[in-house]
């Protein structure tokens, strides 16, 4: 009988212990990136023959970061910030067909929500899915006119971290970004160059594919 009562003792005195003693918070990292974007070579958006435009955005180089907390292993909720300055060739009517090639800078912000598979220490394999807004601001070179818009604007993306140590990574990824023209406001091309208020028909899709690192701050 008094085995069995030290056995059950030594049981829960185990499970208080487990239960009372601090537990591992969320982890933070920090995550730079540095990507390619290739060109989406079909924006329009047309009303009359007299009021359109149509052409293409340009690629280049992508740049951000974002602050990611992990509530659980596996899974982090991040925050992101890119930037993508690049040209806008288009074909536009304002007063008769014209052409220029417009200065365009990309901002886009997200709320991400990521999926890590802990294959081993050292590669971390992850997806995830962002969602957000892309705001446009586009300039005319010819005659200094510039005009902006808000979008809505989602993403995916799949790559690896690749670890060098216990704190920081190698970042290798692949993403899909789309800004809904029909929502959220609105540019148009014409009137002098550009303008803004009237919102595009098409959808605007950016591929990128790079990578950047990842710091572990917690």
């Amino acid at each position: 009988m008094k085995k069995i009562l030290v056995v059950v003792l030594c049981l829960t005195g185990s499970y208080l212990f487990a239960q009372t003693r601090p537990q591992p918070g969320p982890s933070v990292r920090l995550n730079g990136y540095t990507t390619y974007a290739f060109d989406d070579n079909h924006v329009d958006s047309y009303y009359s023959e007299t009021s359109y435009f149509e052409g293409a955005f340009k690629g280049g180089f992508e740049w951000g970061g974002g602050l990611e907390v992990l509530p659980a292993p596996g899974m982090g909720v991040e925050f992101t910030y890119l930037r993508l300055d690049s040209k806008a060739p288009i074909d536009y009517y304002d007063g008769g067909v014209q052409y220029t090639e417009f200065d365009i800078a990309h901002n886009y912000l997200f709320l991400g929500f990521n999926k890590y598979v802990n294959v081993n220490p050292r590669v971390e394999p992850y997806g995830g899915l962002m969602l957000g807004m892309a705001i446009y601001d586009v300039s005319n070179p010819d005659n200094s006119n510039s005009g902006s818009a808000t979008k809505f604007a989602w993403g995916l993306k799949g790559g690896l971290n690749i670890w060098a140590n216990e704190r920081v990574g190698l970042k290798m990824q692949a993403a899909l970004i789309s800004a809904v023209q029909a929502v959220g406001g609105g540019i148009y091309f014409g009137t002098g160059g550009v303008g803004a208020g009237v919102s595009g028909f098409s959808t605007y899709y950016q591929f990128n594919l790079g990578g950047g690192l990842v710091f572990k701050l917690k």
